[in-house]
């Protein structure tokens, strides 16, 4: 793929700067492409989407979609930039002649909101950088009061956020006789007996210090925008907002999805560990219809293939304490209050690229960490791959704790986030899934038109219509259980009709259901029919249209 507008996603770009890219990769295409703003931040910051589909084949609205966003976290910023990286595989791959990209763009949309949350980016990428969770907004206490404790920051402005250790006889790690930049339990089996003992905290300063303990409280801009949406929100979750969306993201996200109801499909990007992560987050798989856990396993094999990564269910593998499940995140709240397939990538495995792919992130490590052995052979490969990723420990005067050391890993530049050496390789794969399972949505035609003449002016009307697609028209049996999506309509106009001229069709099987059940019958297709009175040679349209599988339109002559 060729570079679009001089950007080759090895970088991660400012607002200002990729709203220019936008733009202009936009203006470029604008036979395939749109960009509006959907919403403003809290800092008052636009928040765009690219609409991506080939025009010549009808509007955007009248064809299956799939949505993409990305950075509903501030520090992830690799996930930004797949989000980039989708919009130009689709446009780049329409203008080479990419057969599979040209055929997604001829009959499906697609919906990429590159950036979810542009203040704590900005933040996070500043020349002192700002490393927040999510939003910049202060939560829970609006005059934004930090507590005593340690405050997270670049202390000595360089650029970096690293560890600060500080010497102490009862202090819990040692430096690795082999590699002092990394510090390793003095339980472990390598920690020498009379190595210096270390206290390791963030480096940050610490707010009214009291000479003894260094409390870690949450930032007072302690929000996390994926625990605002409305599936399970509870304000026992840890950053929940003071209610469902509200956060003019959240808010602004929500009702820019719900307004196009064409979508069959959601996928947020985010870091780290090298994932594929599918619903549910607050209940077991037994929960789930059996029907749609075989879909989710069907689209995450092909994931899997195309990008190593494993998939997991994140209330089976991920959660921690099932007593305390991670609840009004987006992806929940896609399939369980839209009934669309939905994921979330956790780009990036460090531990998988040092070690050539022997080992890989563990399920736990959002929790536990990596073993010694693994922070090892991440640093040797920083040294080769992203120099200046582990830093050698170096004195500083703090201002409240005296003498200190930083150094240490740049979490943010190696373990949050794919170094730029190896940004677009990393990328690059989920792009293709994408695309994958946009294909497998609904997709209605109408197969057969024809009339029969009843009487000198009167005919009878009939239209087959199909759903050529792999998913049923509703996308998931979930959507079907809860009664989550409108049924096709179809309408005859041209002519008087002789009852009703727009009649209901139900909902029409996939693919799927054949994969499932074997071959047999037509479930994937209605033949629907009106009686009208005409003369002979008029034109009669037909119209089916269905919220996510599509609208079209025929038209004969009666003969």
């Amino acid at each position: 793929m060729q570079s679009l507008a001089g950007y080759s996603f090895d970088r991660f770009l400012h607002h200002d700067e990729m709203t220019r890219w936008l733009s202009t990769t936009v203006a470029a295409h604008p036979h395939l492409a749109t960009l509006e703003q959907y919403g403003t931040s809290h800092e008052g910051r636009a928040l765009w989407l690219v609409t991506i589909t080939d025009s010549s084949t009808g509007p955007a609205t009248d064809k299956p979609a799939h949505w993409v966003d990305a950075n509903i976290h501030s520090v992830e910023v690799t996930g930004g930039v797949a989000a980039l990286h989708l919009v130009a595989h689709l446009l780049d791959g329409h203008d080479r002649g990419d057969q599979t990209v040209r055929e997604a763009l001829a009959t499906r949309t697609f919906y990429v909101a590159p950036r979810v949350n542009p203040d704590g980016v900005e933040a996070a990428l500043a020349d002192v950088p700002r490393q927040r969770r999510s939003s910049m907004r202060m939560w829970p206490w609006r005059d934004g009061h930090r507590w005593p404790g340690l405050e997270t920051s670049d202390i000595d402005g360089d650029g970096r956020i690293l560890l600060m250790r500080i010497e102490d006889p009862n202090g819990s790690h040692v430096e690795h006789p082999r590699e002092p930049r990394v510090m390793i339990p003095r339980e472990h089996k390598d920690a020498p007996a009379d190595a210096t003992r270390w206290r390791i905290v963030p480096e940050g300063i610490v707010n009214d210090w009291d000479g003894f303990t260094v409390p870690t409280p949450r930032a007072p801009q302690g929000l996390d925008m994926n625990r605002n949406f409305p599936a399970g929100w509870d304000t026992s979750v840890t950053g929940s907002g003071d209610h469902p969306m509200s956060e003019p993201e959240i808010d602004a996200l929500v009702r820019a999805i719900t307004a196009r109801p064409n979508i069959c499909g959601y996928h947020a990007y985010h870091t780290s560990g090298g994932f594929l992560l599918r619903p549910s987050s607050t209940k077991g798989d037994s929960k789930l219809p059996p029907e749609d856990l075989w879909v989710f396993k069907q689209i995450a094999a092909r994931g899997t293939e195309l990008t190593s990564y494993p998939a997991h269910s994140v209330y089976e593998d991920l959660t921690w304490d099932k007593s305390e499940t991670m609840s009004g995140a987006a992806d929940d709240w896609a399939y369980e209050h839209l009934g669309v397939y939905s994921w979330t990538t956790e780009f990036w495995d460090a531990i998988a690229v040092a070690t050539d792919g022997r080992e890989r992130s563990s399920t736990e490590i959002w929790y536990v960490g990596p073993t010694v052995e693994q922070e090892l052979a991440v640093c040797a490969w920083s040294d080769i791959h992203a120099p200046g990723s582990y830093l050698p420990w170096r004195p500083h005067d703090h201002p409240q704790l005296g003498r200190v050391e930083l150094g240490g890993p740049d979490d943010f530049r190696i373990w949050t986030n794919a170094p730029t050496s190896v940004l677009r390789n990393e990328v690059e794969p989920h792009s293709e899934w994408v695309v994958h399972q946009a294909m497998l949505s609904p997709r209605l035609e109408i197969l057969l038109l024809r009339a029969e003449q009843l009487g000198t002016d009167t005919w009878r009307v009939e239209a087959g219509i199909a759903n050529t697609g792999f998913l049923p028209t509703q996308v998931s049996h979930w959507a079907r259980k809860h009664d989550l999506v409108l049924p096709i309509t179809a309408e005859v106009s041209g002519a008087e009709c002789i009852g009703p001229s727009r009649v209901k069709a139900g909902q029409l099987a996939g693919r799927a259901h054949f994969a499932l059940n074997g071959p047999g019958g037509t479930p994937d297709r209605t033949l629907v029919s009106w009686v009208v009175r005409a003369g002979p040679g008029t034109e009669v349209t037909v119209r089916a249209e269905h919220p996510r599988a599509g609208r079209r339109t025929a038209s004969l002559r009666l003969n």
